[in-house]
């Protein structure tokens, strides 16, 4: 009778031994800290947007070792057919020849109209702007990731009101049914009450809907593949909390404008295609570089002498008096001069140094100036597009959390009358005073003015938490 028990706190253990992290988030509800924690670590946007850091990053380093000078060692190995002259000897070959050729070759540019120089800039300033990408695309990541929080939050507080008047809707029906028993109220009102619960109950259907999907779209935002575990916290958010708003909208953007990654990414892409300008008229200015080498090489027709042979007198030339002149005759033995001593006595080094001064290359410094000037007037209206558009983020998010406190504060006193004229309905109901029409309506008033509460509440939450984050304060709740 003990093994099944056995088999199963074995399969637990083991569950828990290789899949903690389901545990843990069954377990353990995820705080708005943790979920934006997550997202920034895990999302992939913004793994993609470090990576362009990353390339950046090695753009700056290629641009810096453009300083350097360059080094190539050459090596050759070939055979010429036919007549030609051998480049070691100047002499005509006629039969095959193989030849090896060695070289080390070294170049630096010592002026090229600062072009060099710019380009570190400008590789540098991208560099920032890209990190500063990284840092819009977390922003965007976190903002979505709250939004999606507190519209959990919301769908929880809906589906516990949807809940309680559907409780104190089935009380009234118990009730109604007791009245209609008694005769005191026509079955017509039952009918009506029984009517009211029905669409109360699609009502909380449709609110816990709006809860799950909630739940599916901040999972989706995390890329959790374990929905079902997924809890988050539910934090105490006191009305007393909510306050007016202290700052203006210019206020606020002048305040923050200069902190916005995206402004501060704009304003360094103004600054690298400044420095584009400057490369670009570097093209028209005199180039100074130098060049170097250092080579040998082996031919098969290089020969060399091993022996001579004195062979029989024979007529050189003849004298004044036509008298023949004699002299010895030679024989020389030779052979392919060894490859390591080729080697050496063919060594041949260089230096030069290489002005160049352009004059006319198709207009192609002209087109590279005019496009670079262009690039420029891009970026200064994408830098003035970013800070207009900033300022209407800070004016629509500020007129918004305006608009929901003052939608906030008129319904809750609205809900406070509603829930005071509710409660006197409800009593007459019961008594039977009332019909079933009036404590319907009365009760529907106050379901709308409630959810339009939670609504407004939340709505304010997250546009002063949005204007707060602008200010460059965390998002917390």
């Amino acid at each position: 009778m003990m093994q099944p028990f056995k088999k199963t706190g074995l399969l637990l253990l083991l569950s828990f031994l290789i899949f903690p992290g389901l545990v843990v988030n069954g377990q353990n509800p995820w705080s708005l800290k943790d979920c934006v924690d997550y997202a920034l670590k895990n999302n992939i946007q913004i793994k993609q947007q470090r990576l362009s850091v990353d390339v950046a990053a090695e753009a700056l380093l290629q641009t810096r070792a453009n300083q350097l000078p360059s080094l190539n060692a050459n090596a050759s190995h070939g055979y010429n057919f036919g007549r030609t002259i051998d480049p070691f000897t100047n002499e005509f070959a006629t039969e095959s020849v193989r030849s090896n050729n060695f070289s080390l070759s070294t170049g630096l540019n010592l002026f090229s109209g600062f072009q060099v120089r710019n380009s570190i800039a400008q590789s540098r300033q991208e560099l920032e702007a890209s990190r500063y990408d990284v840092q819009k695309m977390e922003n965007d990541i976190s903002l979505a990731v709250a939004s999606a929080y507190l519209q959990i939050l919301f769908a929880r507080e809906l589906v516990e009101v949807s809940s309680s008047n559907l409780d104190i809707t089935r009380q009234q029906v118990e009730q109604t049914r007791r009245l209609v028993d008694a005769g005191t109220l026509a079955r017509g009102s039952l009918y009506t009450i029984e009517a009211q619960a029905a669409s109360e109950e699609l009502q909380l259907v449709n609110a816990q809907n709006q809860l799950d999907i909630a739940f599916l779209n901040l999972a989706q935002l995390l890329d959790l593949d374990d929905i079902d575990s997924f809890e988050i916290e539910v934090p105490e958010i006191e009305i007393e909390s909510i306050g007016e708003l202290d700052e203006s909208p210019l206020q606020i953007y002048t305040t923050a404008v200069n902190r916005q990654p995206d402004v501060r990414s704009a304003e360094l892409r103004v600054a690298s295609a400044e420095r584009g300008v400057k490369i670009a008229r570097g093209g028209r200015s005199p180039m100074l570089s130098f060049r170097g080498s250092y080579g040998t090489g082996y031919s098969g027709a290089s020969r060399e002498v091993t022996d001579v042979m004195i062979g029989e007198p024979e007529q050189i030339g003849v004298t004044a008096a036509g008298e023949p002149v004699f002299g010895p005759s030679f024989d020389y033995l030779t052979r392919i001069k060894p490859f390591g001593d080729q080697l050496e006595d063919n060594l041949n080094r260089s230096l030069a140094f290489v002005l160049t001064i352009p004059i006319f290359n198709s207009f192609q410094t002209r087109t590279s100036i005019s496009r670079s000037r262009i690039a420029l007037e891009n970026a200064n209206l994408n830098k003035q597009w970013v800070r207009v558009q900033f300022f209407k983020n800070v004016q629509q998010a500020h007129a918004d959390a305006q608009a929901a406190l003052k939608r906030y504060n008129a319904t809750g006193k609205n809900v406070q009358a509603l829930e005071e004229a509710f409660r006197y309905t409800e009593q007459r109901f019961s008594l039977g005073m009332v019909n079933s029409l009036e404590y319907n309506d009365a009760k529907n008033r106050l379901s709308t003015a409630q959810s339009d509460l939670l609504q407004s509440k939340y709505e304010y939450l997250f546009r002063t938490k949005v204007l707060d984050f602008y200010l460059g304060n965390p998002i917390s709740l």
